[in-house]
């Protein structure tokens, strides 16, 4: 199995991801609690922005890191990252 990209920042993808469910508790509290819907929608925001830089962060250390190995195919590469872009952005 080849190594991660991300093993490195590994412990601090793990506590940004913590926070991130940290603050999807949070909104789920607001929702339990019935706060006002624009407060509500506020935080999603945030939670969406926060996931969202996880995501690039991996994308660019897959990037850095992955794409270097020696033996790759770098048409195959270009057709897996691509797929996971088109992926990540669809998903908005």
């Amino acid at each position: 199995m080849a190594e991660v990209g991300y093993k490195s920042s590994k412990q601090q993808l793990l506590t940004r991801l913590a926070r991130i469910e940290g603050q999807v508790r949070g909104v789920a509290a607001m929702v339990e609690d019935e706060r006002y819907c624009i407060d509500v929608l506020t935080q999603i925001s945030a939670v969406r922005a926060a996931l969202d830089k996880v995501a690039l962060g991996l994308v660019d250390d897959h990037a850095r890191n992955c794409l270097r190995e020696a033996g790759r195919d770098p048409e195959a590469d270009i057709d897996e990252l691509m797929g996971a872009l088109g992926r990540l952005v669809q998903s908005r």
